[in-house]
């Protein structure tokens, strides 16, 4: 089927519209979701409404909920935060810098419970580059390793999930955990909802 060729989107808005129209339908085209947010260019007017931070750790403060078909949401790095090693729960997942920088790593998926990961690879990810990964690739953890610089990043997950695993680096053992929103729209969120976040 030809991809229909589409304008690069002039705003955060922009691109919300042109998810929704790209998930009207139940396919995922990975390269022209990616395509769509690298050609956004970060713009801090348009998404500081939505960046929540927290001095102890990072934070996951949604956007839009795609009509129940993705989440897209905006997650704030306080120097030296990172998330656990973590799967997404059959879904697609990607990441795009918004401000900053942000190391992601990758690890095979354990094949028992008792011996350490193995890291796949590392990249540093830069201001308006994209990433990608599925539990296909492997499981992730991404990590602000600045001391003097904040990060924040935007994350689509298609289809939303609000549980996942994390995994011990030394032994391979994983847990379910819940996962939470420290704002939604640009409202915080009761604390009570937010203590239990684990990774993104």
């Amino acid at each position: 089927m030809e991809r229909t060729e589409r304008k690069k989107p002039q705003s955060l808005a922009d691109v919300i519209q042109t998810l929704h129209q790209l998930f009207a339908g139940d396919k995922v085209d990975v390269e022209e979701v990616q395509a769509l947010l690298e050609s956004y260019q970060s713009d801090p007017h348009e998404w500081l409404k939505y960046a929540k931070f927290d001095q102890y750790r990072y934070t996951r403060n949604l956007v839009d909920e795609g009509n129940g078909k993705f989440n897209l949401m905006i997650l704030c790095w306080g120097e030296g935060h990172g998330s656990s090693i973590h799967d997404h729960a059959d879904s697609h997942c990607f990441l795009k810098i918004l401000q900053g920088q942000l190391k992601e790593t990758i690890f095979n998926w354990p094949c028992d419970e008792k011996k350490e990961l193995t890291k796949k690879n590392e990249t540093i990810l830069q201001e308006n580059q994209c990433a990608y990964i599925s539990d296909s690739i492997g499981v992730h953890r991404v990590e602000n390793t600045s001391h003097t610089e904040v990060a924040v990043s935007l994350h689509l997950y298609i289809p939303p999930f609000d549980s996942c695993h994390c995994f011990d680096e030394r032994s391979g053992h994983k847990k379910k955990v819940r996962l939470t929103f420290t704002s939604k729209y640009g409202e915080k969120m009761p604390l009570a909802n937010s203590v239990s976040q684990e990774n993104n």
